[in-house]
Formats: C-alpha cells, structure tokens, sequence
C-alpha cells in the first residue's frame, strides 16, 4: 500500500526546507513548478526563476528554518499546506529574520507524477 497524499507531501515539505537550507537549486528544480505564482510578505510576486536566481547567486542565505503548525489539506488533485516557519537569514546582505506563515498548493506534474509548489504565499506573524 502507498504513502497516502498527506504522507507524501509531509515529505515534500521536509525536502523543500532541506533544499532552501542548502541552496540545493537542483532540489528546488524538481519541487518548485515551472509555472510557480509566489507573492510575499511584501506583495512582491516572484516566479520560480526568480526564487532560484536567488539561490544561485548567494542573494538569498538561509541560515534556519523551524516547521511548526505545519496542516496538510490533501484533494484529488492537489493538497494545500498551511506552515508557521522561523526564518533566519539574509537578503542581499540585509538580515532577513522572523516568523512567517505560508500557504502553498502542492500538485502532482502531469509527466512524471512529482509533487510541485504550483503556489504560495508568505506573511509575516507578528
């Protein structure tokens, strides 16, 4: 018997976290949808290119990232994911730390069947 979709994308969650940590690019190929509609905490939209060219650039530094609250809604098609995350890090030198809360759809690509972030959204816990 298979790994249900709540199992599947709680492991998805902990290999995104893993791969941010890292700025493991390859990782984040395979997680985050080409097409990915992210806006932030700011109301800035990014694409998924935007968010790897962050990472491979070193603009982007995550240095730690705490899962809590993490509520998984799986559907036939997809699962939305609700997670308060502790961020420490730096942007573009700039510290970047706090507390957040995403919302991100997960879905299955329709060629190999991989769970992607098709989209996500960011604000910040105060």
């Amino acid at each position: 018997m298979g790994q249900t979709i709540a199992g599947r994308i709680q492991a998805a969650e902990e290999e995104l976290r893993q791969a941010m940590l890292a700025s493991d690019v390859e990782a984040l190929e395979r997680l985050l949808d080409p097409a990915l509609l992210y806006t932030n905490h700011m109301g800035w939209s990014f694409t998924r290119e935007d968010d790897l060219d962050a990472h491979r650039s070193g603009m982007l530094k995550i240095h730690g990232l705490e899962f809590s609250e993490l509520n998984i809604l799986p559907r036939a098609e997809c699962a939305i994911v609700s997670v308060q995350v502790r961020i420490s890090g730096s942007y573009n030198g700039v510290p970047a730390n706090g507390m957040f809360r995403f919302m991100r759809t997960w879905a299955p690509d329709a060629a190999s069947g991989q769970w992607r972030v098709i989209a996500a959204t960011s604000v910040m816990v105060v």
